[in-house]
């Protein structure tokens, strides 16, 4: 589009001088300037009837998929997908719209997207054509300047370098290794979050209505902050401890966005992203701020295990950054890159299916209760410093397993994500025009009653434990779990995840019964990175004597 714009410029320049030098009777008063504007205008108009009403509706190659109804005249189903959080409309489109795993939908003035939801075009746009689909540059410069580029925004050759070198890493073999921060960090999280409520309420209460309330949110966030720290870069940033930490506080800024932030990300689909950076607001002010906190912490971060690592004295960590530093394959500045990415989206995506975990639990309490009993049963007190959990111990809870995976599914952190054709390609035999924005929306396939039957929307952990269901949940693909995505550009870091969300979940289960504080309240989702709920998540719990 910028080309065009730039060519519509030129020819209105052109057509300026012309008019005014050899026809100035038709130009606007002889001036060259109103001339320019009047021309420019004129083709704007041209290009606007085009792109909005004429090639959508009858040229776009796209323009017999199916789609839902409802599409307002210039701004197709921007109503609804402003009006919903992220990924809610989605959703419902790949339930209510008859398709063959491709939707089409119109946003801003008319611009088409397309919803994949089946299988086979998941597989080709994620694997068999993965680099075929990149991120958009709007998007990699809105992520880019709180994560840096690292795994998640590189495209191309760097990316495929950059996991390379990461890989080693992320295997199963290594993150095994790290069950035992894991669980000291859960431990510490159940210890500070008992001598809260005790301290809130004196005595443990016997009636569970009667416990103290706690946004679990704010918990979840900062024990995930503190295992990225301790398992991915050697440091315990002591945010469990004190949750006013430098960087506890600069990522609850960064990742929590108030009403500007909404603004910012909306003017952005209008706008350049250098311009939408450029408005004089708070916001633009104190995000560079907050940056530079945290690449500085990186920084510092890098720079200590370097010294640590050329010290004969001292062994190589088993945490993340130690690995990749000693495969050789990294700059410090693109380490601090991926330090970046691994720390804002390794923790803030834990946390926030923990939150959801303790949402669906206490929306399912004889789950709630079933899965305690089968956690006091298998493993050690927190109380007994001198038994650590291995994942050994872990395989042996088919239970545990079974909500995380069913929280992961019917609530993912992020619900919603963005691809655009780098060239002319095909999805399905169905020809995709470069430029065509590609939504990837894991909280519409993940609930696709085509994939997972009519109980698609419902939580229930039972599905994960019937013989030769434990990965798959009983639905006919792997591509109908799409939380971690799949192919070269997956989740790197979904073993981890998976283990760290186990682990939590098994310490705060094991301690604490819980209920929503107010049941009957109705969730209002905040837009972000992540489906967080606007206020947070308050949560009654009660210690459980005997663990």
């Amino acid at each position: 589009m910028a080309p065009v714009k730039r060519l519509l410029a030129l020819l209105s320049v052109f057509g300026a001088f012309s008019l005014v030098k050899f026809f100035p009777q038709r130009s606007i008063n002889g001036s060259f300037l109103a001339t320019f504007f009047a021309l420019l205008s004129f083709q704007y108009t041209i290009l606007f009837t085009w792109n909005v009403i004429l090639y959508p509706k009858y040229f776009s190659p796209l323009r017999h998929l199916p789609e839902p109804t409802g599409n307002a005249l210039f701004m197709g189903q921007f109503a609804a997908i402003r009006k919903e959080p992220n990924g809610h409309p989605q959703r419902r489109w790949a339930n209510e719209v008859p398709n063959d795993g491709i939707i089409r939908y119109m946003n801003v003035f008319n611009e088409e997207r397309l919803l994949i939801v089946g299988p086979k075009a998941l597989a080709e746009v994620l694997a068999t054509k993965n680099y075929d689909f990149i991120k958009p540059a709007q998007m990699r410069a809105g992520l880019g300047r709180v994560l840096g580029i690292g795994l998640l925004l590189a495209e191309g050759d760097e990316h495929r370098v950059q996991r390379k070198n990461l890989m080693p890493a992320f295997a199963y073999r290594h993150i095994k290794d790290l069950y035992p921060v894991f669980w000291a960090k859960s431990t510490e999280m159940i210890k500070a979050l008992t001598h809260f409520t005790q301290s809130r309420q004196g005595e443990p209460p016997s009636d569970l209505t009667k416990a103290p309330s706690v946004e679990i949110g704010d918990w979840s966030s900062r024990a995930t902050l503190d295992i990225i720290g301790s398992a991915g870069m050697g440091h315990d940033f002591g945010s469990i401890e004190d949750p006013e930490t430098e960087l506890a506080t600069t990522y609850r800024f960064v990742l929590q966005p108030n009403g500007q932030a909404a603004l910012l990300g909306l003017l952005s689909m209008f706008l350049p992203f250098w311009l939408v950076r450029s408005i004089p607001v708070a916001r633009n002010k104190d995000i560079p701020a907050a940056v530079q906190t945290i690449r500085r912490t990186c920084h510092q971060l890098v720079e200590n295990k370097k010294q640590a690592l050329e010290s004969k004295d001292q062994q190589p960590g088993k945490d993340i950054i130690s690995v990749a530093l000693s495969s050789g394959g990294f700059t410090e500045e693109n380490l601090v890159d991926q330090m970046m990415t691994f720390l804002a989206a390794g923790h803030e995506t834990t946390a926030t299916a923990m939150m959801w975990a303790v949402y669906a639990l206490c929306q399912n309490p004889r789950y709630q209760t079933r899965l305690r009993e089968e956690i006091r049963s298998n493993l050690p007190s927190i109380e007994d410093a001198s038994a650590p959990i291995s994942a050994e111990t872990l395989d042996r809870l088919p239970f545990l397993h079974a909500v995380c995976n069913e929280v992961l599914r019917l609530h993912p952190p992020v619900t919603l994500t963005l691809r655009e054709a780098g060239k002319n390609t095909t999805i399905c035999d169905q020809y995709v025009p470069k430029g065509t924005k590609i939504i990837l929306c894991p909280a519409a396939v993940n609930s696709s009653e085509a994939l997972w039957g009519p109980d698609a929307s419902e939580f229930n952990p039972e599905r994960w434990l019937a013989p030769g269901q434990a990965n798959v949940g009983g639905a006919p693909s792997n591509y109908a779990f799409l939380t971690f995505l799949h192919g070269p550009r997956s989740c790197i870091g979904q073993a981890f995840a998976k283990a760290e969300f186990a682990v939590l979940m098994a310490g705060l289960v094991g301690r604490f019964e819980m209920e929503l504080e107010n049941p009957d309240a109705e969730l209002k989702i905040r837009t972000g990175i992540t489906a967080r709920v606007k206020g947070g998540m308050n949560i009654r719990m009660r210690a459980v004597e005997g663990w």
